[in-house]
C-alpha cells in the first residue's frame, strides 16, 4: 500500500514536469523503459546491495537507460537515494494512467471464464466505450470460477454479467420465494 502511494506521487509529480514542459509521450516512453530495467534481477540486485556505491548504482543506471534527458536521470538518482527505484514499474502505471485519464480514455479490467481472441475484445472494447462514452483500452483476466459472461471493472465501477453472478441472483430469489 505505501509503495502504491509513493508510486503515485512520484508520477504526479513527473505528469506536472512533463506537462509543463509540453513531453508527455517521451517521459511515457522513458519510464516504462525504467520499469522494463528493474524487470532485470541482476541489476537489482545490484542497486539493493548496501556495499555498492552509489556513483556505481548511477552509472549503471544511466548505461542502460542510454537516456539524454537528464530529469529521467536525476529522477532514477532520486529513487535510488529513496530506495523506490523498484517501484519503477508502478510509478511508469501511474503515470500511464494520468496521461490517459488526460486525454479522456478510461482503463477497464475484464474476467472472462476463458481466453478471448483478438475480435472478441474488441467487441467488448466498443460495448464498454458506448457504455462509458470514453475511449477505453481493456486489460484481459482468466478466471474460470465465473463460469461464464464476463466481468468488467472500470476505475469504481463493476458491471457483473458472469453466470456465476446470474445463479446467485436467481438462487435469492428462488429463496425469497420460499419464504
Amino acid at each position: 500500500m505505501i509503495s502504491t502511494i509513493s508510486a503515485r506521487r512520484y508520477a504526479q509529480a513527473i505528469f506536472q514536469i512533463a506537462q509543463a514542459k509540453n513531453n508527455l509521450d517521451e517521459w511515457k516512453k522513458e519510464l516504462r523503459k525504467l520499469a522494463d530495467l528493474m524487470k532485470d534481477r541482476e541489476i537489482v540486485d545490484l542497486i539493493d546491495h548496501p556495499k555498492v556505491s552509489f556513483n556505481l548504482k548511477a552509472e549503471l543506471i544511466k548505461q542502460k537507460l542510454n537516456t539524454s534527458n537528464e530529469l529521467v536521470l536525476n529522477l532514477c538518482y532520486l529513487l535510488i537515494l529513496k530506495g523506490r527505484i523498484k517501484n519503477a514499474e508502478q510509478i511508469a502505471d501511474e503515470y500511464d494512467q494520468l496521461v490517459d485519464e488526460q486525454r479522456g480514455i478510461k482503463h477497464a479490467v475484464v474476467t472472462t471464464a476463458v481466453p478471448l481472441d483478438e475480435n472478441d475484445k474488441q467487441k467488448i472494447t466498443g460495448q464498454l466505450e458506448k457504455i462509458t462514452g470514453r475511449k477505453v483500452t481493456v486489460k484481459l483476466k482468466v478466471n474460470p470460477s465465473i463460469l461464464g459472461g464476463i466481468v468488467a471493472r472500470i476505475e469504481d465501477t463493476l458491471i457483473d454479467g458472469s453466470i456465476r453472478n446470474k445463479l446467485e441472483l436467481l438462487r435469492k430469489d428462488l429463496v425469497e420465494a420460499t419464504k
